[in-house]
């Protein structure tokens, strides 16, 4: 009881009064390791499993594509992947509502996580819907809510940190989010349509197939990297770690060599970002999995896991209230931090109950990514109030319709896990 006190209600409590969540982490791990049965070891071992940690080549994949996605911020190719994805719906009813999920979908296969989708393209969506008629209001809930895509289609960053503190193949996470991503993207595109007969919106414009062609051939290499990707790390020719290094190379090649607008200088501020927020990460990963080390050295995921396999609970029902408790959480955490902190505690708790790893991984990393278009810390929100400049409420207020097809992609995932795990087990994984 002294032990549970201590990580979850110490955590809270320094989270709470309002240190940063690393802080309130390393804090904790050391109290724990004074005043538990853990108390025993030397305090030296903190710093040495928190190197160890990251002497990891498969952590190596996250500064990789979050350079990948920065480099490709830079120029013209977000630009590009937008022109064609509005030439190919924006005919419908709706049009670039539907053009934003499906080049926010696209971007997805790049960048990795939602604030990179929605720094990297939200502002050339929001301009173009603004300059075109849209309602502000519903222009920036659709680019928020199609931001959440992020985190869920490969090359995931949220399911690089859970495949490697689950020890689930990674591989087989992407292909189990590519599904789940799609779905989430055409319930999106439902969504605008059924909100194109409430919210004034202009009139679509003709479908022009030489535009199509046009833009097309504009986007035709961005949109091969997202092949490159997948079809790599699927036929085995690089590792997951590997298809970030291929991406980032591809990204430089593609901006300096062939469309050259890509400068030394913007490549100097791609690195400078990348190194800023890998290094904000990194120690993240490493304060956490000395948490969740001492966490398992004492005992406590073992006893959850025990008293979770006790319950007499179908499955199903045990998920969705993973589910909630991941929805809420999400409301007050990064999904990376969460991911960090509870993946230790609850994985053992689900295998326990006999839920599948990968189905369990993709539930909890959609399910935590909510939190991005949530109060009150939902990064999206911020991103969004800097770019329109709408108040924070109004922002809010905006995003609300477009959760319902979210939390309808997790009730289908939770009800029908061969959404997520029929690919992997096609492919082989």
């Amino acid at each position: 009881m002294l032990e549970l006190l201590i990580f979850v209600g110490g955590l809270l409590v320094l989270m709470i009064i309002g240190l940063p969540v690393v802080v309130a982490i390393g804090i904790t791990s050391f109290v724990a390791l004074a005043v538990t049965s853990a108390s025993g070891l030397p305090v030296e071992l903190m710093s040495l499993r928190m190197v160890q940690t990251l002497n990891n080549f498969t952590l190596l994949a996250i500064p990789l594509f979050i350079l990948a996605a920065n480099i490709m911020n830079t120029g013209s190719t977000t630009t590009r992947i937008f022109d064609f994805a509005t030439a190919l719906v924006g005919f419908t009813r709706g049009g670039l509502g539907h053009a934003n999920v499906v080049a926010s979908s696209i971007f997805a296969t790049m960048s990795g996580t939602a604030v990179a989708d929605a720094a990297g393209l939200g502002s050339i969506e929001i301009k173009a819907m603004k300059e075109r008629g849209y309602d502000l209001g519903y222009a920036t809930g659709v680019t928020a809510a199609s931001s959440v895509i992020g985190p869920i289609l490969p090359p995931s960053i949220a399911l690089v940190v859970y495949g490697w503190l689950a020890n689930v193949s990674i591989g087989a996470l992407f292909m189990a989010g590519l599904l789940p991503g799609i779905l989430m993207a055409l319930l999106l595109m439902s969504m605008t349509l059924v909100m194109s007969r409430r919210v004034v919106m202009p009139a679509p414009t003709p479908f022009d197939a030489g535009e199509v062609l046009r833009s097309g051939r504009r986007a035709i290499l961005p949109l091969m990297m997202p092949a490159i990707i997948v079809g790599g790390i699927w036929t085995g020719f690089f590792t997951p770690t590997e298809a970030g290094a291929v991406a980032s190379l591809y990204a430089i090649v593609l901006g300096g060599l062939v469309y050259r607008d890509l400068s030394l200088k913007d490549l100097y501020h791609a690195f400078r970002r990348t190194l800023m927020f890998s290094v904000a990460i990194l120690v993240i990963i490493a304060v956490s999995s000395f948490y969740g080390w001492i966490l398992v050295r004492i005992g406590i995921p073992q006893a959850l896991a025990a008293q979770v396999a006790g319950i007499d609970m179908p499955t199903v029902m045990l998920l969705l209230a993973f589910a909630l408790f991941f929805l809420l959480i999400g409301c007050f955490m990064s999904v990376v931090e969460s991911i960090l902190i509870f993946t230790p505690i609850v994985v053992p708790a689900a295998l326990a109950a006999g839920l599948d790893p990968i189905h369990f991984g993709i539930v909890m990393v959609i399910t935590l990514s909510v939190g991005v278009i949530t109060p009150p810390f939902g990064n999206v929100l911020f991103l969004m109030v800097g770019i329109t400049r709408l108040r924070y409420s109004q922002v809010v207020m905006s995003v609300l319709p477009f959760l319902v097809p979210i939390l309808a992609t997790i009730l289908i995932l939770i009800a029908t896990p061969p959404v997520a795990t029929w690919l992997p087990e096609v492919l082989g994984y």
